[in-house]
Formats: C-alpha cells, structure tokens, sequence
C-alpha cells in the first residue's frame, strides 16, 4: 500500500490513459483480494504474509533511498510511519487474510466496499473533516450492504453449501477496512514530507519486522516441498501487484485526475473481487449478495462522487 497525497490541478478532461490506469489499479486490488482466498489454503496466515513482505521488500529495495530534494525523516515522522505499517500493513495484513479464510472472496468484496465510507467517518473524527449529506448516505449503503452480507450465511444455512462465510470471517474484513482507513488518515500527514514510493518501501520494511517473529515460527513447522509452482508464481503476484503494481498505476492516472474523481474508480476493486470469486474460485451468486454488493457499489459512488464545490478529501488508495 502507499499513500497518496492529493493531486495537483487536473484538466477538466483527463486523457483516458490516466482513467485506465486507476481503473486497472482498483481492478488489480480487488482480484488478488480475492485470490489470496487461494493462497492461505496453501501457506499459513503469518508466513504468508512473511514471504509477501519480503518478495516486496527485495523488489522495493530501490525506493527505500531517500531523494536529494527530500527532507530527512524526524523522530515525528518515524513514529507516524511505524504506525502506518502497524494499522496498514501488519494488522490489515492479518485481518484481511485471516477474515477471507473464513468468508468468501464476494463478501470480501462488498465488506472492502466500505473503505471509502469509513475513511469519511475516520477524517471527520481526526481531522475535522466536514461530511456532507451524500456522503452520510453513503456511509449508510455501505453498512446495509455490510449487514446484509453479514446475514448471507444465516439466510442461506439450510441451503446446499451456502456461500462459506462466516461472521468472525466478516468481522475480520470490517476491522481490515478500519485499519485501512486509519492508513489513510496517518498517510495524509506523511503525504507532504515524503515521496509516496518511499512510503510504501519503507512501511513495507516495517511489516515485514512486525511479522518476522511469527514468520519464521510458522516457516520452521511448514513443508515447502509441497507447495506447486502455481502457488508460488501466484504469490510472486500477490507480494507485487500489492506492493507495486497497484501503487505505480495509482499515481500514474492521479497525476491527470482530481482526487475526488479517482475515487470514484474504487467501485472496481468490489466488482473484480466478485468477478473473480464467481468466475474462478466457483463461488454462488446469491439474491442477497447481489442485493448487499449493489448497495455496497452505491454507498462507494455517494460517497466519492465529487461536488460542485472544492473537497479536502483525498483519494483512496489501493488496500494492501
């Protein structure tokens, strides 16, 4: 994940390539939220995680340098960066992972939906950001499609198979959406001292540290022979498309396009997730999760969509 810092003035049109990339951006997001789904059947929850910060690491190594036009990095800065990678990294890390083994990639999906909403909650709390009524009818979509999710399971027990979610599972996702959002908050104060790919290098260092401990505990008890090739080049993609990827395509389309308007592009990161449970993990589409995942896609929209007048609030960045 890295910070993003609001965009300067866009032209009122934006090429269509700075469209694409933040629409591939939220895409890429929302597919890995859900293939990681394959991923903790393979590997432990704590060693995955490991070795996804770690691939990382070794492929950020450049970006941790500092640039000649940046200012050094304050005792002030510091504590805010390990509190970045605690909340954005290692505890979203954790709860992501842990929430989407037991739930499916589709309430993963719509339950992400809700990062938006809860980073207006979250601003208006910390940073006295003003909330206006779209935006608080959004924040109530996203919880009814939150809750309607939440009750999937429950609708659906006496059913064949049911759509494998749980509600520890959903809460999980919810406390990944928190910590997401606490992400952002913090990231907006780094945002003006250091460049956005230093951040994302440098928190990605402080999640691996956090998650080393417990790594290596799970590393010496786990059969590596057995994992397929398959697996691993899909973890190769996880630890990238997280880290990287996703973050380079962010910013290339921010640079032509007023935050306010990038977030709106976040409506893919469900759709993918979805997309991605239903047409390659076999999951059930269900006239509850259709229900929860539209309300879900509206709160996003309400909640984005720019105003006529100026907003402080910035983009959502990729979660990771």
């Amino acid at each position: 994940m890295s910070t993003i810092s609001p965009s300067p003035a866009a032209p009122a049109h934006a090429p269509w390539l700075s469209y694409l990339s933040l629409g591939a951006s939220m895409a890429l997001v929302g597919s890995y939220v859900s293939l990681s789904k394959v991923l903790v059947v393979v590997f432990p929850i704590f060693l995955l995680a490991w070795l996804r910060f770690g691939i990382a690491a070794v492929a950020m190594a450049p970006w941790v340098r500092r640039a000649p036009d940046e200012a050094t990095l304050s005792a002030h800065d510091r504590w805010l960066l390990f509190l970045e990678s605690f909340f954005g990294n290692f505890l979203f890390s954790i709860c992501m992972l842990f929430g989407v083994a037991m739930s499916s990639a589709l309430a993963a999906g719509v339950i992400m939906a809700g990062i938006p909403a809860a980073v207006a909650l979250m601003s208006r709390a910390f940073l006295k950001e003003r909330i206006g009524a779209r935006v608080m009818l959004g924040i109530g979509c996203a919880v009814g499609g939150i809750a309607l999710v939440s009750l999937a399971k429950s609708g659906n027990a006496h059913g064949a198979g049911g759509d494998g979610s749980s509600l520890l599972g959903n809460l999980l996702l919810l406390g990944a959406v928190t910590c997401e959002a606490s992400y952002v908050v913090i990231g907006k104060k780094l945002a003006a001292r250091i460049s956005p790919k230093r951040i994302s290098a440098l928190i990605n260092l402080w999640g691996l540290a956090l998650v080393t401990p417990l790594g290596v505990w799970q590393a010496l008890r786990f059969e590596f022979g057995v994992v397929a090739p398959s697996a691993w080049a899909l973890l190769g993609f996880y630890s990238i498309a997280a880290s990287m990827i996703t973050v380079w395509l962010w910013m290339t389309g921010l640079r032509h396009v007023p935050a306010a308007k990038a977030g709106i592009f976040t409506v893919l990161l469900p759709v993918s997730a979805a997309a991605v449970g239903v047409l390659f993990l076999g999951e059930h589409f269900s006239t509850a999760q259709a229900g929860a995942l539209t309300l879900a896609l509206i709160g996003v929209v309400l909640a984005t969509w720019p105003s006529g007048a100026p907003s402080t609030t910035t983009a959502t960045p990729p979660p990771g």
